[in-house]
């Protein structure tokens, strides 16, 4: 494992934290959206993050048998795989005054839950601040060791 990779799976966790804040957004964007362009109501979004690397395991087994460099692991961190939709079933509201409204007077919303949601964003959030505090104590070790090369 190279001494810069702590940096680049600090940056793959802050692409893949920021999308998710994006993601999340959109859904809050568009918790009372009845019509998208499909005709259908919006269907909340989930981001699907996977493992980049042979992980920690990998990296801490050949950093303790003194493989050399370059043939050891490859760095770690996080990618996005995708986005999909969630599978979570739309709501039906009683609001017989809405243009969407069936039949019976109920309308069909969106699977969004704005408190969810809301507390997604905190959690993306704090992750994020997370991986600037690796980057920025990651830094501060390279400079550490600059120093002590003087």
């Amino acid at each position: 494992m190279s001494f810069f990779d702590a940096i680049g799976i600090a940056a793959s966790g802050l692409t893949a934290e920021r999308t998710r804040m994006d993601v999340t957004s959109e859904n809050l964007a568009n918790a009372d959206t009845t019509n998208g362009a499909n005709g259908q109501p919006y269907q909340r979004q989930e981001v699907v993050l996977s493992q980049v690397g042979g992980g920690f395991s990998a990296a801490l087994s050949g950093a303790m048998g003194g493989s050399p460099a370059g043939s050891g692991p490859t760095a770690g961190g996080v990618a996005v795989s995708g986005i999909v939709n969630d599978p979570t079933p739309d709501q039906m509201v009683y609001d017989p005054g809405n243009p969407s409204a069936n039949a019976q007077g109920y309308v069909r919303m969106p699977n969004v839950n704005p408190v969810n949601e809301m507390v997604d964003m905190i959690d993306e959030s704090r992750s994020y601040e997370s991986d600037i505090t690796a980057m920025t104590t990651a830094k501060q070790m390279f400079e550490k060791t600059l120093d002590l090369l003087k």
